[in-house]
């Protein structure tokens, strides 16, 4: 089901790490190198949190620059929604951490977190939009944040040079112009695919002990060439029926925002369905794969150097493990 949601964002903000882990770091222990990596994945570097960083942190970094960014407080916040698949722990919940970093607390703003992994900001930014649009709030944090580097199994080369740490916030309120905010909204699950990407220990499932740990399941498991062909081919439809149910084609959109997963995905993607590579946002060189962080990211980056301005139709679009999908239309 698509469905209409009268938000606009009126602040973006990103944070990440000061470290930068190149390609030379793995070739140095692990048998790949540069030129095994960037043609397979396009990632030429990524971020690592420092060891007194982790997802909270780093998302309330991100928010305090999404709400300079607004002209806002947090006193102007009614929600905060966090969307992570790498929390500070099992529970409370991300968002609890982070609302008490900003003096949320002080007003007892409501914070919970949302998960579909790579999909988790599209959930979260439809979750809080939702809310926003039945009345219940005014303004909502809506943050993609992850610590992935701590759950990337270093003695894996398939994996460990995949993912990187960063966090990407936005500030949502109403929009009472009919002409913009999300003009359509998709998200869908096959939970069939669950064992395409998947941390197998440190939940209820299969809990933490000694057993895991010498099999090494507190790490990502990920099945790479299945992930690929199911991503490519369920991102070309999804994309595909959003311009069909909005009557819109490729020239309409000024920017497609695609989870930032694997460059291959990304241009396999672009080329069946003819957007031009201008059109598409890409930064994975640069950052990695940061799941629900990639979005808001890429985002903001395209808003702040004037890529993207007020009026202009950009599509979001993401697969997470589960596997779990998102898509969003939005006019600015």
């Amino acid at each position: 089901m698509s469905h209409p949601l009268p938000i606009e964002i009126r602040g973006m903000g990103v944070y990440v790490p000061e470290e930068v882990v190149r390609n030379s770091h793995f070739a140095a222990y692990l048998d790949t190198s540069d030129d095994w990596i960037v043609p397979r994945t396009g990632i030429r570097e990524r971020r690592k949190a420092a060891p007194n960083e982790c997802t909270s942190t780093m998302a309330a970094e991100a928010s305090r620059k999404a709400l300079a960014d607004a002209g806002m407080t947090i006193d102007d916040i009614d929600l905060i929604v966090c969307a992570t698949a790498t929390g500070d722990c099992p529970f409370p919940a991300t968002a609890t951490f982070i609302q008490a970093a900003l003096g949320g607390h002080k007003r007892e703003i409501p914070a919970f977190d949302v998960g579909g992994a790579c999909a988790g900001f599209l959930y979260g930014l439809a979750t809080a939009g939702a809310m926003i649009t039945a009345g219940l709030f005014r303004r909502a944090l809506v943050i993609g944040a992850e610590t992935l580097t701590r759950y990337a199994d270093p003695e894996d080369r398939r994996t460990i040079v995949l993912f990187g740490d960063a966090a990407g916030a936005t500030v949502i309120q109403r929009c009472n112009d009919p002409d913009r905010g999300v003009l359509y909204c998709e998200l869908g699950c096959d939970g069939t695919h669950t064992d395409l990407i998947i941390v197998p220990a440190g939940g209820s499932r299969r809990f933490t002990s000694e057993s895991t740990m010498a099999e090494r399941l507190q790490f990502m498991r990920m099945k790479g060439r299945e992930v690929y062909k199911f991503a490519v081919t369920k991102m070309v439809e999804l994309i595909e029926r959003a311009l069909d149910k909005l009557k819109l084609t490729p020239e309409d959109i000024k920017l497609v925002v695609p989870h930032q997963s694997n460059l291959r995905i990304i241009e396999s993607v672009q080329e069946k369905i003819g957007f031009p590579r201008e059109k598409v946002a890409v930064n994975i060189e640069r950052f990695g794969n940061t799941s629900a962080a990639s979005i808001p990211m890429a985002l903001e980056e395209h808003r702040r150097n004037g890529t993207v301005k007020e009026g202009d139709l950009v599509l979001l679009i993401a697969m997470g493990a589960g596997f779990a999908w998102g898509t969003i239309v939005i006019r600015l």
